[in-house]
């Protein structure tokens, strides 16, 4: 588990390798990642954005952003956590992402943004 403290809001991810298959005559190696934002700040915050870097072991990079996390914006208040499940495709059995959220204050109304600290993903075939 791969853990981050920014501004008060706990990121903890897990990640798991799901399976390869063959797509378009390349092969593909799924990941499956699990994340739960915690606030242990004063303050109820909303997350409203995420961005990613997702690269692999033969330096492709990919970058993702978009609102909320899996179709959501949670609002946490103070002491509460969201977790969720989401995933991507590498063209590797080895790669790692790295980002950030962009969340809101409610009390200050002030928007700032939380690290998702890199973490790697592996394939457990590949592993020594």
């Amino acid at each position: 588990m791969v853990q981050h403290v920014t501004s008060g809001i706990k990121i903890s991810v897990v990640t798991h390798y799901e399976g390869s298959f063959y797509k378009n005559y390349k092969i593909h190696y799924a990941f499956g990642y699990k994340i739960t934002i915690e606030n242990q700040s004063k303050d109820s915050v909303q997350l409203n954005a995420r961005h990613w870097i997702i690269s692999d072991a033969l330096n492709h990079k990919e970058t993702v952003s978009g609102e909320g996390v899996i179709g959501l914006k949670p609002v946490l208040k103070p002491g509460e956590s969201h977790t969720y499940n989401s995933g991507c495709l590498l063209t590797s059995p080895f790669g790692a992402m790295q980002g950030h959220y962009n969340m809101v204050n409610f009390a200050t109304a002030k928007n700032f943004k939380v690290t998702i600290p890199s973490f790697k993903l592996s394939a457990t075939f590949a592993l020594n």
